[in-house]
């Protein structure tokens, strides 16, 4: 018998696994009722929500990519090199484009933090 502070049984566990096979094997809502489907993202959400972050220059860049570094590297990976964090960040399914600018990043530089490697990929670091 499994014990835990789970809210729901093991049959509702399995039953909402089914009910999210379909949206996650196509990649897109599989609901024939339009009004059932998620909202997307809106304009003021935060950039994360409405796909992947590309670095780039730009107002409030630097903290959205730091945030996805964050989110995708942790603490664990610093300090490092850029091609051990391309690495890192190619183990845990970053999107193609941010490892590639990572990768092509000065192979000497060491990064400490993620907010370091962000300034870099965005330019505002000096």
């Amino acid at each position: 018998m499994q014990r835990g502070s789970d809210r729901l049984s093991a049959h509702r566990d399995d039953e909402m696994k089914h009910e999210l096979e379909g949206l996650l094997r196509s990649g897109h809502p599989t609901r024939v009722e339009e009004w059932n489907d998620p909202e997307p993202a809106a304009e003021d959400d935060p950039e994360v929500a409405g796909g992947p972050v590309e670095p780039g220059p730009g107002p409030g860049r630097t903290d959205a990519v730091r945030f996805e570094l964050g989110r995708l590297l942790g603490r664990t990976s610093f300090p490092a090199a850029p091609p051990a964090l391309a690495d890192a960040l190619r183990e845990r399914t970053a999107p193609d484009r941010l490892v590639e600018l990572v990768a092509e990043l000065p192979a000497g530089t060491v990064f400490h933090t993620a907010s370091d490697l962000a300034k870099a990929l965005t330019d505002d670091g000096g």
